[in-house]
């Protein structure tokens, strides 16, 4: 499975690209594998309750999705930073 990074993550986690193989079965499976990687990033897209942040959105191949999405092998997982302004 592929997970693409928005800049602000590769950006505050130096050494994570924009593009990420991982292995796992749901959202939350590939959330721990980033946190894995580079501690701390899980805590960037998922609150303590749990649930994805406010201020980001996860789609799994088009789909808007939440932490138990399962994922099949071959997704593809983006991970979307909001964009607000007035």
């Amino acid at each position: 499975m592929l997970v693409r990074l928005p800049t602000v993550l590769t950006i505050l986690f130096p050494g994570a690209p924009p593009r990420v193989e991982l292995r796992a079965g749901t959202v939350a499976e590939a959330i721990d594998g980033l946190n894995e990687r580079w501690p701390g990033m899980g805590d960037r897209i998922r609150d303590s309750s749990p649930a994805i942040r406010r201020h980001i959105n996860i789609f799994v191949d088009g789909r808007r999705a939440r932490l138990e999405t399962p994922l099949a092998p071959g997704a593809e997982v983006f991970v979307l930073t909001a964009i607000s302004g007035g």
